[in-house]
């Protein structure tokens, strides 16, 4: 029977991507105004049947056996991808100029390459010269590390023909560019027609891909977001320019978990995996500063012992400023609300600042405490008693809810050297407490307060 076909106008955003049968002032996608222009006219039509060349099998017929994962050699980048890199998987890896997403990746190929496997590294932005300079500062030289310098769609899909490499890293995708697509590189539809090739060459022929990714000045991936669907993995750098410390996150793992982080340490000789990351998140003193809490931060699986500092000083008029880093100002001014109306600190004149240390970004409710406790502390001027962390969720009644993993938290902070330890009545259940420690629980926040308070008194009669 011979198909219906009709012919319509399509519209598409020039910011994304997306596609309409009809003109939008908004896109559906990005949610951005005023992008979606007409794309041309196609025709709706029905594709025929092929022949099957590959059939449809069992799913207890199919052989697993060359999907294992296989280790980068970098433990904390392992632990990101959920034990190594498939073959055949398409890893996207997207972060901040300089952040160190090559030099990583340049290490990969590197310890790739030693384990007997070929691999293949393409790079966009920089000459062969330039990369082999870097590997020879990192100590990344490897007999059986290609590099190509290449910006055009069909060559680098033939020095992956020629090569026939295990591993392949393109640095970046926005670099690449086919001369059967119009514009320049970067743009929606070239980025589009790069990682769909890369990626159909990468399934076909069972090679591992990691494609470097940019981002827009709000941190979000640049080019379409079709890109995060297609690839496998999604992973996102980081870190403060000024700090050394870099967190890996997976926002997206088809094959494993996206709730684990990796922390790296950026210097001149390249990037190395801290497998126990929480001292860089501690202040060094002698003696206890008012101002400052400690908290344990669940990043993923993994406990991190980080402090937070937090400041007040009387406005010079009008608005009181409100400025934080490494914590969400909004959650902040919750907080800040809170201490004021149900614990009686009267902040609401001063200006505040509230930081964490070591360059650590807390993404949880279970901080709260911490910053609030934090924040009473700089309004009197007491310091909490030495060898205190503080863990829960404040809420708008100045109660103090339950967070998950607090043994784990707690036994995280044991480890560090912690004594004592704050937490939300009933979140320990039977759970037994860290030897060495002393737990006490509270329901709000003004218990919080008294019972810090008291022991802060207690340690300055003994001293």
């Amino acid at each position: 029977m011979a198909s219906k076909s009709r012919s319509r106008a399509t519209y598409k955003c020039a910011d994304c991507g997306w596609t309409t049968v009809k003109w939008v002032g908004r896109c559906g996608e990005c949610q951005a105004w005023g992008t979606v222009t007409e794309a041309g006219v196609t025709a709706a039509r029905t594709a025929p049947s092929r022949v099957v060349e590959r059939p449809a099998q069992a799913i207890g017929d199919i052989d697993v056996t060359s999907s294992a994962a296989k280790s980068t050699g970098v433990g904390e980048f392992d632990r990101v991808l959920g034990g190594g890199l498939v073959p055949g998987a398409v890893v996207l890896v997207a972060g901040e100029p300089g952040i160190g997403k090559s030099t990583l990746l340049l290490d990969v190929a590197a310890r790739a390459a030693r384990e007997s496997r070929d691999v293949l590294y393409v790079s966009g932005e920089e000459s062969a010269a330039q990369v082999r300079m870097r590997a020879e500062r990192i100590e990344a030289m490897a007999r059986t590390l290609f590099l190509a310098s290449e910006t055009d769609l069909a060559t680098v899909l033939g020095q992956i023909e020629q090569v026939q490499p295990d591993l392949v890293i393109i640095d970046s995708v926005q670099t690449i560019a086919s001369a059967d697509i119009e514009g320049a590189a970067g743009n929606v539809a070239q980025v589009r027609e790069v990682a769909a090739s890369v990626i159909q060459h990468a399934k076909a022929r069972n090679i591992a891909v990691m494609l470097v990714g940019h981002v827009t000045k709000d941190g979000a991936i640049a080019g379409p977001r079709v890109l995060e669907h297609l690839v496998d993995v999604v992973v996102q750098f980081e870190g403060e320019r000024h700090s050394r410390l870099r967190l890996v996150r997976a926002h997206k793992n088809r094959f494993g978990p996206t709730d684990e982080v990796g922390c790296f340490d950026l210097s001149e000789v390249g990037i190395v995996g801290l497998p126990d990351p929480s001292g860089l998140f501690l202040s060094r003193r002698d003696e206890p500063v008012s101002g400052t809490c400690v908290t344990v931060s669940l990043e993923g699986r993994r406990p991190l012992v980080a402090e937070v500092q937090a400041l007040l000083a009387p406005s010079g008029g009008g608005s009181p400023r409100r400025t934080t880093s490494g914590i969400d100002s909004s959650r902040t001014a919750m907080i800040l609300a809170v201490v004021d109306q149900r614990v009686g600190a009267k902040v609401r004149d001063h200006d505040c600042y509230v930081s964490t240390v070591g360059g650590v970004r807390f993404t949880e409710p279970a901080a709260d405490l911490a910053i609030a406790l934090a924040l009473v502390s700089a309004g009197s001027g007491h310091p909490l008693p030495a060898g205190c962390v503080a863990m829960g969720e404040v809420g708008l009644a100045g109660e103090v809810r339950a967070v998950a993993g607090i043994p784990r938290r707690l036994a995280e902070a044991a480890r560090i050297g912690f004594t004592r330890a704050i937490i939300p009545t009933g979140s320990l259940g039977n759970e037994p407490i860290p030897a060495g420690m002393t737990v006490r629980e509270v329901d709000d926040l003004v218990a919080a307060v008294r019972l810090v308070d008291g022991a802060a008194q207690r340690e300055q009669s003994a001293s």
